[in-house]
């Protein structure tokens, strides 16, 4: 499981920073991409890096103001052309679907692929076998989304040699077993997984913040995260100025990654006013209150390791 940061600024595009998109690498999971918000020349993005839009599988959009979705009619249409047959599924926010319609109608764009939009409440938004994924309200000038994506825990590892001394040969008897499976032998000894699996391996938990003030909910969807992707638009001591804007602060940022229970916090959303120098002035602040903070860079990836 890998974040990749396809753009990371605020508002408009600059020179060192694009603007949001977020890919949730889920390769060695299901072989698949999740995207989360496409602002203005993701697909761009994309072709710096190795990944291929028809691996896309789901995009969520935190909310709908140009900078987060000003990408996603060209995104959809060109993965037509890039080998994309496999349904898509977007989620979002009431006036998602028609803001999708009505561009691609216009613009006369077939898609070669099935396309299914999800305008959200708060709750359960998506739950397979492997993975759950939750939205929640932030506080934005507009309805704002952070999502928690839960990794479902997995069967411990698999006690070979302790099958072996119970008399199981390996086979297909050992992936029933891992697969959780009871199993009775020939001579009627019943073989129950428990006792011959090790600990469940704990799911990751990655937590991506739409635009926010600081607010109890994004705390709420951070709990015990492995990481926070929170917006920081503002430095330190801009309080109002980021309250005026419904946008954090590095401090306040921090603030929800401390207040969580947070493993790491990484910094995003960043105000094309701080340069280059200014980047690593930005993560110190951060720091001041939670240690463990990195700040994102367009193409910055970060990997989540299994438990």
């Amino acid at each position: 499981m890998d974040i990749l940061f396809l753009g990371t600024g605020a508002g408009i595009p600059a020179k060192q920073r694009n603007v949001t998109s977020i890919a949730l690498k889920l390769l060695e999971e299901r072989g698949a991409i999740w995207l989360f918000d496409a602002g203005e020349a993701t697909q761009h993005q994309i072709l710096h890096t190795s990944i291929r839009p028809r691996r896309i599988e789901k995009i969520f959009i935190t909310h709908l103001h140009g900078d987060h979705i000003y990408g996603l009619p060209g995104l959809l249409a060109s993965r037509s052309f890039q080998g994309g047959e496999s349904e898509v599924i977007v989620y979002g926010p009431k006036g998602l679907k028609e803001y999708i319609t009505i561009s691609l109608s216009v613009s006369q764009t077939y898609l070669k692929y099935p396309l299914k939009i999800v305008e959200i409440d708060e709750g359960i938004i998506f739950e397979d076998d492997q993975f759950t994924v939750e939205a929640r309200l932030l506080d934005h000038g507009i309805p704002s989304y952070g999502y928690r994506i839960i990794e479902k825990d997995k069967p411990g590892t698999l006690l070979a040699e302790r099958l072996v001394e119970a008399g199981v040969q390996p086979g297909p008897i050992f992936r029933k077993i891992k697969e959780g499976e009871t199993v009775t032998l020939d001579d009627g000894t019943i073989i129950v997984p428990a006792d011959f699996l090790g600990p469940d391996i704990k799911g990751r938990i990655v937590t991506i913040l739409g635009d926010t003030r600081h607010c109890e909910n994004a705390i709420l969807l951070a709990k015990d995260a492995d990481l926070l992707i929170h917006e920081a638009t503002f430095s330190k001591g801009e309080e109002k100025l980021a309250y005026d804007y419904f946008h954090s602060t590095t401090h306040q940022a921090a603030e929800v990654a401390k207040q969580s229970g947070s493993k790491k916090l990484c910094l995003t959303h960043i105000s094309s006013r701080y340069d280059r120098q200014a980047w690593a002035e930005l993560a110190a602040e951060a720091q001041e209150v939670f240690a463990n903070t990195d700040i994102a860079e367009d193409f910055k990836e970060i990997n989540i390791a299994s438990k």
